[in-house]
């Protein structure tokens, strides 16, 4: 398999919404990116919640391959690459996900019960309210690969 490269970070910024980043990849991408979710999880981004301003001061990293708020305060490249993906819904279009449930027959329900989420995320990720995480695009796969393989 070949080795899959992510693309580097070339200019960060705070984005206009808080807990945001602008970020822009050395492929010529965008990218708004929500942090909100890591920044409120882990102890080392306590700062960052607590201040606004600091935040604000988001910086790339030396090679590209984070950013960075102070020495102790940094999030990798291929994090925000992922994240950017999922948030975008990359991994899986809604029509996608919609054709995925309606080729195997599932219900709405149904489809929860195979994913192991909500109806409601279901719906959500139909409309393409929400976009779909990387691990739902998955296991729509791994459904598919063990149908295949018990029939």
């Amino acid at each position: 398999m070949p080795k899959k490269t992510l693309p580097r970070i070339v200019a960060v910024a705070a984005g206009t919404k808080p807990m945001t980043l602008l970020v822009r990849w050395d492929n010529g991408e965008e990218s708004h990116v929500n942090v909100s979710g890591l920044v409120e999880t882990f102890r080392v981004y306590e700062p960052l919640r607590r201040s606004p301003e600091l935040f604000g001061r988001v910086k790339v990293g030396e090679y590209g391959t984070d950013v960075v708020w102070t020495d102790e305060i940094d999030m990798a490249a291929d994090t925000l690459w992922r994240l950017s993906q999922e948030q975008s819904g990359f991994t899986m279009s809604s029509d996608a996900f919609r054709n995925w449930r309606e080729h195997r027959a599932y219900t709405l329900d149904a489809a929860a019960r195979a994913l192991g989420i909500s109806r409601r995320m279901v719906v959500y990720y139909e409309r393409g309210t929400k976009p779909i995480p990387r691990v739902v695009a998955l296991a729509t796969r791994g459904l598919d690969c063990l149908t295949a393989n018990h029939s």
